[in-house]
């Protein structure tokens, strides 16, 4: 593995099956195990770069792999890491990198696992089952609540109608 510190866009592979300029997809349940592996070592040199440039040693436990909502933020940071840095084509953003920072910053909590926090690794506590008739109560929820039977109704209507007249004015 190259040194991510040095270049971390070293990283980034070039699947020989993939077109030019197609864009990578990160939905790890998609993967395949061996695309999986692959990507996942690539997401792990990332976020070493990531602990050390950012000083993130104490929010990004070392068992964050082990944490799937771990993953799931850090894959969308370095998914748009990428974009922002490594020159993904698309539009530009005037503020791009600053925005890529302050996600970084949002993001930061989100990596503080307080049972991991002393260096050993905490299973999560187990998925409670849905009690006996919940999905028959989320059916007739459906069904019958007017949250979701209710005519649509947009709340900026107003403004929608004078933005389609415009749009559509004689010329």
């Amino acid at each position: 593995m190259s040194d991510p510190l040095t270049d971390p866009a070293d990283l980034w592979p070039s699947p020989p099956t993939a077109k030019r300029g197609e864009p990578q997809r990160w939905v790890w349940a998609a993967m395949e195990p061996p695309e999986r592996r692959l990507r996942m070592r690539e997401l792990a040199g990332w976020v070493d770069w990531l602990r050390t440039t950012f000083e993130l040693h104490n929010q990004i436990t070392h068992c964050w792999y082990l944490h799937s909502a771990v993953v799931e933020h850090l894959t969308a940071l370095y998914a748009g890491w990428m974009r922002t840095y490594v020159g993904e084509e698309g539009p530009a953003r005037e503020l791009a990198e600053a925005d890529w920072i302050n996600t970084l910053h949002a993001f930061t909590p989100r990596f503080q696992l307080a049972a991991c926090a002393t260096g050993r690794h905490q299973e999560a506590p187990p998925v409670v089952p849905p009690p006996p008739g919940a999905d028959e109560a989320f059916e007739m929820y459906l069904s019958v609540s007017e949250t979701i039977t209710m005519a649509a109704v947009h709340p900026a209507a107003a403004e929608l109608g004078r933005r389609e007249a415009a749009l559509n004015a004689p010329l």
